[in-house]
């Protein structure tokens, strides 16, 4: 399912935060440096459901995907870093499309206070601070892309 490329600056770019319960994702334009959150996707220890990825991939076409790479404060990797990093090659291999990985610490706390600043406490549900942590995500890949 591979697409012919946009060029550099006009990509659309989809982006992972991977978790082992719920993976939230963003949809983002590489023109605008801005994402949108997407429903979050249900998973099991880790495994989503590979028909609702797919579907993702055929409505927004990714040039890139982007997925967040846990690791701890002071940069050393942990389990859900490997897990992460193995989910974003299962995307590449499946999807034949470039897949990247961003350094994702404090994205969690980045996306519960622009919640909070959007709505208070009532918008905190867990699948809206999954999705929003991917746009978070897409922000740090976006900027550190172009450094």
């Amino acid at each position: 399912m591979p697409k012919m490329g946009n060029k550099l600056g006009n990509r659309t770019i989809l982006s992972f935060d991977f978790g082992t319960k719920s993976i939230g994702v963003a949809v983002g334009q590489e023109v605008t440096g801005t994402a949108s959150p997407l429903p979050a996707l249900k998973a099991r220890d880790g495994i989503p459901d590979w028909d609702l990825i797919e579907t993702l991939y055929k409505d927004w076409l990714p040039d890139v995907v982007v997925v967040g790479l846990p690791l701890n404060m002071d940069g050393t990797e942990q389990q859900m870093t490997q897990r992460a990093r193995k989910f974003a090659n299962r995307l590449h291999n499946r999807f034949k499309i470039k897949v990247e990985v961003c350094d994702e610490r404090l994205t969690t706390t980045d996306a519960k206070a622009m919640l909070f600043e959007l709505g208070g406490y009532k918008k905190l549900t867990k699948e809206k601070v999954d999705s929003v942590s991917a746009c978070v995500i897409f922000t740090s890949w976006i900027e550190n892309a172009y450094e």
